[in-house]
């Protein structure tokens, strides 16, 4: 089991994305930290990890919008505390409620939006990365879209914020590359049968599109030995399988 004694922090892992990737990486041998705020959701995802006989997860639930910084540090301290150390973060949370006009787009909505996709990320990137540093290899990956991040019309603050995110994610990359312990990459999945994609795009033939854990080898392969060197890339799934030699 390739990723075996690793402990892989998820956003989102109740969402559909956030899900599968927990699933994939569990049945490879990771202990999965089920981070939501949907806690039904989170216990069904517990529930078919553990009936898949991998590693025990634990849920932490968590408003990643709502949560204070002192939050997010006692975050920080209980990982340190009950596993000593961090090997992979993945951010699968995402805000996007329909498509809106700039001039129509509601400032609550803006705000929570950015929140969620991008504010937290950076708070829970700086509040985790003394535990990630405790590992001698460690992954981050962010989850961006081929879509958002070409600025099109309507994509509002989702759009904004997926945009910023791949700025980060580059950010970081380059403080963290000269210590050689702490890859970050940023995975586009492209279009997959997710909840999103339907909200997203209801009138879509959704018969057309590949099942989410068409992934899994991707979430994998950020996180297994792998792609240990591989580190400010943007990783399109759609081409991975042809890209995979270059990055590895």
């Amino acid at each position: 089991m390739r990723l075996t004694d690793q402990v892989i922090l998820i956003t989102g892992a109740a969402g559909g994305l956030g899900s599968t990737a927990a699933k994939a990486l569990a049945k490879s041998g990771a202990t999965i930290i089920l981070l939501d705020k949907n806690i039904p959701k989170l216990e069904s995802v517990y529930d078919a990890i553990v009936a898949a006989d991998a590693p025990e997860p634990a849920i932490y639930p968590f408003d990643l919008a709502g949560a204070n910084e002192n939050q997010y540090e006692e975050l920080a301290t209980t990982i340190a505390e009950k596993y000593g150390s961090l090997q992979g973060l993945l951010y699968s949370a995402v805000e996007f409620k329909a498509f809106t006009p700039i001039a129509l787009h509601d400032t609550a909505a803006w705000g929570h939006t950015l929140n969620v996709n991008l504010n937290a990320p950076f708070i829970l990137t700086r509040v985790l990365l003394p535990v990630l540093q405790k590992s001698q290899h460690a992954s981050i990956v962010f989850t961006s879209d081929s879509s958002a991040r070409l600025a099109k019309a309507y994509f509002g603050a989702y759009g904004v914020s997926k945009i910023a995110l791949e700025g980060f994610a580059q950010i970081l990359a380059e403080e963290l590359e000269a210590s050689g312990k702490i890859r970050v990459n940023t995975l586009v999945p492209g279009p997959v049968d997710s909840p999103i994609r339907k909200l997203a795009y209801p009138a879509e033939d959704k018969t057309k599109l590949p099942e989410m854990e068409i992934l899994n080898d991707i979430y994998n392969y950020l996180f297994a030995a792998d792609s240990i060197g591989v580190t400010g890339q943007v990783i399109d799934a759609r081409t991975f399988t042809l890209e995979k030699e270059n990055y590895g």
